[in-house]
């Protein structure tokens, strides 16, 4: 299986293992985390995809709070991997992660009745993007809903000053579509329907936005 070239936690695969201290210090946390889970709002009889399951913090939260849901996660980068596994057995919880190589997520047509995704897009060049969010559409029911959270277009001059951090670290080429608001273009493009921005939480470091569509 050849795996496609990505951009690691923070940037740089050395950095990795500090990607939870990093989001403790420049983001609210529960809040944004929280909120996501909150718009996903899953149902027992539902099954679910994290599309870039990270460290699995989302994961943990969201099976905190609906211990029956069924969750699965899929993600490109094996050290993450290893870390999330670690973080679930500490917690006690037992979720499938699966790698995948960047082209074909490794699950059948109309599978999933939500996915939902956190920071991933944005270290996503434009062709990625829409690659991903079809991808996505294929694996996901007719009228299955995705649910993005992650960089926006900054609501003020602060967030748009203080996002230059995240721009060094994670390139301009893959955050300049975040930060300049087409990623309701990108998931539209990608036959979704509904597409909305549908809430956002300003941090220290930029602006987080919450996107939502159908299929």
């Amino acid at each position: 299986m050849t795996t496609e070239k990505f951009i690691p936690a923070l940037g740089y695969d050395f950095l990795t293992e500090y990607y939870d201290l990093a989001i403790k210090i420049t983001m609210p946390e529960k809040k944004f985390r929280n909120k996501l889970i909150d718009i996903v709002n899953p149902k027992v009889d539902e099954k679910i995809l994290e599309f870039g399951f990270g460290t699995a913090q989302n994961i943990i939260i969201l099976k905190q709070r609906f211990p029956k849901c069924d969750v699965l996660g899929v993600d490109i980068d094996p050290k993450v991997k290893s870390i999330a596994e670690y973080k679930l057995n500490k917690a006690g919880i037992q979720v499938p992660l699966f790698l995948y190589d960047g082209k074909e997520l490794p699950f059948e047509d109309n599978s999933f009745d939500k996915v939902y995704s956190s920071l991933v897009f944005h270290q996503l060049d434009n062709l990625t993007k829409l690659k991903c969010l079809l991808e996505i559409n294929r694996i996901l029911k007719p009228n299955g809903e995705i649910i993005i959270g992650d960089w926006g277009k900054a609501k003020t001059k602060w967030m748009r000053f203080s996002f230059y951090l995240v721009q060094l670290l994670d390139g301009f080429k893959t955050t300049n579509d975040n930060v300049n608001g087409l990623m309701t273009k990108y998931i539209s493009d990608a036959k979704f329907k509904e597409v909305n921005e549908i809430d956002y939480i300003n941090t220290s470091i930029g602006t987080y936005c919450y996107y939502k569509a159908k299929k």
